[in-house]
């Protein structure tokens, strides 16, 4: 493990290293194995290094028992004797940004409150790290993400060693570590030691900033989520670009954009009450017109209303009208809907009505004998289902 490029320089881009053997995984991938290797494989944490091998896209790599494979998209035949590696950069300083803000962050939040990370996982757009304590205030979140910073711009070195089991009394480790023989520690002077197989940069204040941007409940832990580095800056250009966008639809500026959302919000809830007041009693309105219009059983065809409207109207309709009965349908975007419901004096199942509607248009529903629902195709019209529904 000591011997691998990944750890004797981990700030190394290419490599030449010989061609050993290729074989293909269970899931059909194809895979090289090389004498030595830059390319980081999946493992505590950090996702697994991107790159080129002679021009062959390499898209993941993993170790399996005493190798190191790497997969490939392309001919596995092409690979033989030197091969040149090319590490995606970007991918991996990204990764490296993220796992040394991992680790200052955490060594933060115990140096300030004790309070000790039991997971961590490095995703595409963010971080997250559990951290074993009931609750976390804004002002703690603070004080972790300044003290975090602090360490970053004193630009201490971040230093990796070596050592045995033995020699771990040597060192005042924030965490037990989980591996035997030999150990790899990362260390940030003065702050930070803790056993870690993964890529880094070699000082602090490449990290560049750390930024915390939302906690949650998990599992009686909380839950951090931040970036580092160039991701800080991704993120404040995605906020900047939203922010601006709200500010220029609501016509103030960008700091005033909260308050005159507020405003606009609170003005939206009062119009959507007047509004759904006003749809009440229109609904009773139509029902009342409907009742005046009809002799005996009371039936409608609409177009586009909802099921809620459907079951509003019927509702209306026989709960002033004991011995009614309304049949309603609507057809909306390409469906068929229906109502069917009895007031309290009717005998007749609404149960019988939904039978006879349901095969004619594929449909389902469901119901009681006062009152029926269901919706499916428009194999007919719905003035045709509305006519088999009246003789059922």
């Amino acid at each position: 493990m000591k011997e691998l490029l990944y750890y004797q320089d981990v700030m190394l881009h290419e490599f030449n290293a010989n061609f050993v053997s290729k074989g293909m995984d269970e899931a059909g991938r194809h895979y090289v194995v090389l004498s030595n290797t830059a390319f980081y494989p999946t493992g505590g944490g950090q996702p697994h290094d991107t790159g080129t091998l002679n021009n062959v896209d390499v898209i993941d790599v993993e170790k399996v028992d005493d190798e190191i494979r790497h997969y490939i998209q392309g001919d596995p035949s092409t690979l033989d004797g030197v091969v040149r590696g090319k590490i995606n950069w970007s991918r991996r300083f990204d990764h490296m940004q993220q796992h040394a803000g991992q680790h200052i962050l955490t060594a933060a939040f115990i140096e300030l409150f004790n309070a000790q990370t039991v997971s961590f996982h490095l995703g595409s757009e963010q971080v997250t790290i559990d951290i074993a304590i009931d609750t976390l205030t804004e002002q703690q979140l603070a004080a972790a993400e300044a003290r975090a910073n602090d360490i970053i711009l004193e630009n201490r070195p971040i230093q990796t060693t070596w050592i045995t089991e033995n020699e771990l009394v040597n060192y005042n480790l924030r965490k037990e570590v989980a591996v035997t023989g030999d150990i790899r520690l990362v260390i940030i002077p003065d702050f930070d030691y803790n056993g870690c197989g993964g890529t880094h940069p070699t000082s602090t204040g490449q990290v560049s900033a750390i930024k915390i941007l939302s906690t949650e409940k998990m599992k009686g832990n909380v839950r951090v989520s931040f970036v580092c580095g160039q991701r800080v800056l991704a993120e404040l250009a995605m906020r900047k670009k939203v922010l601006a966008d709200v500010a220029r639809q609501l016509s103030v500026p960008e700091i005033e954009a909260a308050t005159a959302l507020t405003k606009v919000l609170s003005v939206q809830k009062t119009t959507e009450k007047a509004l759904a007041t006003a749809k009440e009693e229109l609904l009773t309105y139509e029902a009342k017109a409907l009742v005046a219009n009809s002799e005996g059983v009371v039936t409608t065809a609409f177009h586009q209303r909802t099921m809620q409207e459907l079951q509003k109207i019927a509702r209306l309709i026989v709960s002033d009208q004991s011995d009614a009965m309304t049949l309603l349908v609507s057809e909306n975007e390409g469906k068929l809907q229906f109502v069917a419901a009895k007031g309290k004096n009717v005998t007749k199942s609404m149960k019988d009505i939904a039978a006879k509607a349901l095969p004619l248009i594929n449909g389902k529903g469901g119901g009681s004998d006062q009152m029926v629902q269901g919706g499916g195709d428009c194999m007919i019209s719905k003035e045709e289902l509305l006519l088999a529904m009246e003789k059922a």
